[in-house]
């Protein structure tokens, strides 16, 4: 039900796409099966969809992550 629930939420508002500028995550266990790989240098960029943004920042936040920065994707290009 859940998956329906999510599949059915898709509009045109959460097809845009964010920019989070990452700060202090470190490679450890968990962040080893992340979809993004961690950089060497100090501030990582993950893209984000508007329907995953709460979610993104609680993963960050709980890795010991810091936000920097969140832009949309039409203003990085």
């Amino acid at each position: 039900m859940l998956g329906q629930l999510s599949a059915s939420r898709s509009t045109a508002g959460n097809d845009r796409i964010f920019i989070y500028e990452v700060a202090g995550l470190a490679e450890n266990a968990m962040t080893a099966n992340n979809q993004t790989p961690i950089r060497s240098s100090d501030n990582q960029l993950i893209q984000v969809p508007l329907s995953r943004m709460n979610e993104t920042m609680r993963r960050i936040t709980r890795l010991g992550g810091r936000i920097v920065d969140i832009r949309p994707l039409a203003a990085a290009e």
